[in-house]
């Protein structure tokens, strides 16, 4: 992964792979290692005075990535559908990068979806790309130093509806936790109907992000449900339970 990443995510397992062969949820060396590799871009818009709350910016990151998945221009004959079907050739990775100010309106001029959160974080998601062909307008955002806080303490997730759970266990910067909610999204999408997908989209992609107790994280990872592990690029170590995808269509 290149230096200049704020911060990075790349699922590598799943605890109920997928039957086809080559699934990128399987643990251990497939096909898709030897793909050429892509990465989503994703930039968060961060001013000095007035950044976003942790909270909403993971939620608006997960969006970003489900809003990309269902576009129409991610399918078929549709501009974005090449690079997307190459990116989900290969690992599933996702960069988040930071910017503020021309920088922010220069990445905004790209091809992309801007998704803003319920309490106003704004993340941008962009085809994929090669993993060394970032454009110059991405490739020189900043990388480093700034995280994310919530000011006031969330809100306890709509258990009705789906939720992203994180490990209580793993402490990650909220880059490499933006990554992670994507990936959460990804496979909760991935495991759904069209039915179910349509349901959810057409009501604008709601989700909850929270971190469990202990005790409820036990309990979630032994439901059957969705969970990333981590390839360990940055921040945490292989195969690192980070998030558990959790919708009411898979509970079982």
């Amino acid at each position: 992964m290149t230096s200049s990443a704020w911060q990075t995510g790349t699922v590598t397992s799943h605890d109920t792979p997928s039957p086809a062969s080559g699934s990128p949820f399987r643990s251990g060396p497939t096909d898709r290692d030897q793909a050429p590799q892509f990465v989503l871009p994703l930039v968060l818009h961060l001013e000095k005075t007035d950044p976003p709350a942790r909270t909403d910016a993971l939620r608006a990151a997960a969006r970003a990535v489900l809003t990309i998945l269902s576009d129409e221009r991610s399918h078929g004959d549709g501009a974005w559908a090449a690079a997307m079907r190459d990116w989900q050739d290969a690992r599933i990775r996702k960069v988040v990068r930071r910017a503020r100010g021309a920088e922010w309106r220069k990445a905004a001029a790209l091809d992309g979806i801007t998704v803003t959160g319920e309490d106003g974080a704004e993340v941008r998601v962009f085809p994929p790309i090669p993993l060394d062909g970032w454009p110059k307008e991405l490739a020189k955002l900043q990388v480093s130093g700034t995280d994310l806080d919530d000011p006031e303490p969330p809100a306890a997730p709509d258990l009705s509806g789906p939720v992203l759970w994180l490990n209580p266990d793993v402490d990650m910067s909220a880059g490499k936790t933006m990554a992670q909610a994507g990936h959460g999204a990804q496979l909760a999408w991935w495991e759904l109907s069209e039915t179910e997908r349509k349901a959810w989209r057409e009501a604008g992609f709601p989700l909850s992000v929270a971190t469990p107790g202990p005790e409820r994280w036990r309990e979630l990872t032994a439901s059957g449900l969705p969970v990333v592990r981590d390839a360990g690029f940055t921040e945490i170590a292989p195969g690192s339970c980070t998030v558990i995808a959790d919708h009411p269509a898979l509970r079982r």
